[in-house]
């Protein structure tokens, strides 16, 4: 092997990003020792170590205990390595859905705050909403000593029944029947749902009359009121139900009486 064919501890260290000492290390543990010594007792890499150290640093990165890396090392068949390699491309696969999972959530939260950091929440506002992709919770069901949180805990038991896949982590949020609306009726909700990128449900697109304020869960008798008189003084006719939110919650809001709660009622002129 020529000189040409070898590397520096130090360009090889380089060349794998990685350190001098860490080097020192691997060859004291039997990790990766290097092909020959100089007469000045300097270590030397192969190319062909470049590919062992890559690897190596992958698995470390993935978290298999040095140990484990050896061990795979100083048995390695083609048989054993592909095995291997395949229970870490499995582990990568659930990382990577995992962390799907975790900035859809993150983005939608995201959103949700940079859209409401400035709101009036004096004003009512009548504008087209696009169509919006939920998972739409069935009928709550009360009576027989049942309150809005059995409901809550009926929801999330049914959509992991039957969605075993989504992600339960969204904010959930109520619906009011356009009923329970007339009857001036919306302390339990008739139904729940949360916004979702596997969401099987629909909100129909149109005019949605919206309206905010401060205030704590459940705390919105005075904003229907404010915006069934509104609909009422500018000739619409309510036309679904009530969603009825919380965009800004406990993961921002440091006083429980202080979220902004968000509450669309959809529209058409009469």
């Amino acid at each position: 092997m020529t000189r040409k064919d070898i590397f520096s501890v130090h360009d090889f260290a380089k060349f794998t990003r990685t350190t001098r000492d860490t080097l020192l290390h691997y060859d004291k543990i039997g990790l990766l020792k290097p092909v020959s010594r100089g007469e000045n007792n300097y270590r030397y890499y192969s190319h062909g170590q470049l590919a062992v150290m890559n690897l190596i640093r992958t698995f470390k990165t993935l978290g298999m205990p040095l140990q484990e890396v050896k061990r795979l090392k100083d048995i390695r068949t083609p048989e054993l390595s592909n095995q291997l390699l395949g229970i870490q491309l499995d582990r990568i696969n659930e990382e990577i859905e995992e962390l799907l999972r975790a900035k859809s959530l993150l983005e939608l939260l995201k959103n949700t705050i940079d859209t409401h950091l400035n709101i009036d929440i004096d004003e009512i506002t009548v504008e087209e909403l696009p169509e919006r992709s939920i998972v739409l919770g069935d009928q709550n069901r009360y009576g027989d000593g049942r309150s809005d949180y059995d409901a809550l805990l009926d929801f999330y038991l049914k959509c992991h029944e039957k969605y075993p896949e989504l992600d339960l982590n969204y904010p959930v949020w109520a619906i009011f029947s356009q009923e329970r609306l007339r009857k001036q009726d919306w302390i339990w909700p008739d139904r729940y749902y949360f916004y979702g990128p596997e969401g099987y449900e629909k909100i129909p697109p149109g005019l949605h009359a919206t309206g905010f304020k401060r205030g704590g869960y459940g705390d919105t008798h005075d904003l229907y009121v404010r915006l069934l008189d509104y609909i009422d003084e500018n000739s619409y006719e309510i036309r679904g139900p009530a969603y009825e939110e919380y965009p800004l919650n406990e993961i921002c809001v440091l006083n429980d009486d202080d979220y902004l709660i968000r509450i669309s009622i959809p529209v058409k002129k009469m």
